[in-house]
């Protein structure tokens, strides 16, 4: 098969779609196919003939820097190019029998290219455009949780130039509404602190989360297929589970499978699938909660419909638990495309 598989693309969370990308490449060529990988942003410009992009040599893996990525310096390096999509990437994708989307964050996630891909009839991995916009923006996302009776933090989403309400409590999680990777969150326990946080998360995006601070054990649950995965629990050494400490080694400790009763194993899983029928994921995604040791019971944060794809990512540990090898479940990911 001719796989396409896209990565990196204008987010912050592009160095980590490139590192995902190229190990999904690797793991698709040792399965048989013939991969051509693209970086959607940059593009392919100067190909006259993107069937020779297909082949059976893996790409680099680029290594994932401490801090995200300078997207001004990107664009001026490119250009100062505006358009999401890059020259000849279009015309990769028709030529591939599959395209696998390795992007994280921005246009890759929130359902804009799935739907670009569907105005010409493109097969593609993971959810469709409905379900990437729906669980991108975690206003919405968060609206048809509480509807559906899944459990959320309770908070406020804030636009920017509103004022910062007066009986706001804290501790409070502070959060951009659509972006993924812990970029622009905060905890904050003072009223000096939420504001600094709150103008960090307007620098991402123009509307905010606060949520109040769940006090518990953190879990993320993947859902494959339509069944979940075994629990993975993330224990950050110092701080949050936040941009550094996810993607530079031995930061965190995860432990999968998750030290949980069969009862709290068996909730954590329906918690993850509920969330995902609820916000209309398919294919393969994965959803983040806490344990709340206040009531003993789970609290979805978030979900993702294309979580980190490298070996070391949640994902693929918790599928490793459940006895799929990183390649097959890359394989499964094609399989699944639609």
């Amino acid at each position: 098969m001719r796989i396409a598989v896209l990565a990196g693309g204008y987010s912050p969370e592009r160095n980590v779609s490139l590192s995902s990308g190229a190990l999904i490449s690797a793991a698709l060529i040792r399965r048989g196919h013939s991969v051509a990988y693209a970086d959607v942003y940059l593009g392919i410009p100067g190909v006259d003939d993107v069937d020779a992009l297909f082949t059976k040599v893996a790409p680099n893996v680029p290594r994932i820097e401490q801090a995200e990525p300078d997207l001004d310096a990107l664009k001026e390096s490119n250009g100062g190019r505006e358009e999401l999509i890059g020259e000849n990437i279009l015309e990769l994708c028709k030529a591939a029998d599959v395209v696998f989307i390795a992007l994280h964050g921005g246009m890759g996630e929130n359902g804009q290219l799935q739907a670009t891909l569907d105005n010409f009839a493109i097969k593609y991995t993971g959810s469709s455009y409905i379900g990437c916009l729906l669980s991108m923006d975690k206003d919405i996302s968060k609206k048809i949780m509480i509807g559906e009776g899944i459990p959320v933090p309770t908070g406020i989403t804030l636009k920017v130039g509103e004022p910062i309400p007066e009986n706001t409590k804290l501790p409070a999680v502070v959060k951009p509404c659509s972006a993924g990777s812990s970029v622009g969150v905060s905890i904050v326990y003072t009223a000096k602190e939420l504001e600094k946080a709150i103008a960090d998360a307007f620098y991402v995006e123009d509307s905010i989360l606060i949520e109040k601070k769940v006090d518990g054990r953190e879990f993320s649950v993947g859902v494959l297929g339509g069944r979940s995965l075994p629990a993975i629990e993330i224990i950050p050494r110092s701080g949050f589970y936040d941009y550094k400490n996810k993607y530079q080694s031995g930061m965190t400790e995860e432990i999968c499978p998750a030290d949980l009763s069969e009862d709290e194993a068996k909730a954590a899983g329906e918690l993850a699938l509920n969330t995902a029928k609820a916000l209309r994921l398919d294919g393969y995604c994965r959803v983040d909660m806490i344990l709340d040791k206040d009531t003993g019971k789970f609290v979805c944060l978030e979900a993702n419909a294309l979580p980190g794809m490298t070996p070391t990512s949640l994902l693929p540990q918790e599928a490793a638990a459940a006895g799929i090898e990183y390649d097959e479940l890359c394989d499964m990911i094609v399989k699944m495309a639609k």
